[in-house]
């Protein structure tokens, strides 16, 4: 059985939906921030417009990352060889959502500063917390996967011998 067009397939969408629960919570819903707040705040209209352009570019990203994953995950469901496993895919959600969160804390939070989780007296702790929540995130999602090794059903449900 071969396990890796699911792993890339769950990890590309959970890259992408991490991505959206990102910009949708943080940017749009509580206003934390935006993709360049930390070096133009949105203080002004021209500014607001700039980050409101780069957000943008930021959910396009995230959305070629979760198509592109719906697309691997259609072409592995083609395939009989490999196997269908609910923890394997729940792992593979929860690891890219890890994934992009320590990955985009550690690029635009730290090294660029782009902009921090919650600007204020405590943004360290918020951009701290974040990459926490990411670092949990991947290794339940690494356990979900080893976990899901054991699952050898193939696509349609019936076990091979």
């Amino acid at each position: 059985m071969n396990r890796g067009p699911l792993l890339c397939a769950g990890v590309m969408l959970g890259v992408g939906l991490g991505g959206f629960v990102d910009g949708i919570l943080l940017h749009q819903l509580l206003q934390w921030h935006n993709m360049l707040s930390s070096h133009l705040p949105p203080d002004t209209l021209v500014n607001a417009k700039v980050n409101m352009f780069w957000d943008g570019l930021f959910h396009a990203f995230t959305w070629l990352m979760t198509f592109s994953g719906l697309m691997l995950l259609w072409r592995a469901g083609l395939r009989t060889d490999v196997p269908w496993s609910s923890r394997t895919f729940a792992g593979c959600l929860l690891g890219g959502w890890g994934l992009f969160n320590v990955v985009e804390g550690l690029i635009d939070h730290q090294l660029l500063g782009v902009h921090h989780v919650r600007t204020g007296p405590s943004q360290i702790a918020w951009d701290v917390g974040f990459l926490l929540f990411g670092l949990a995130l991947l290794l339940s999602g690494g356990a979900l996967i080893r976990a899901g090794r054991e699952d050898v059903t193939p696509r349609g449900g019936v076990a091979t011998p």
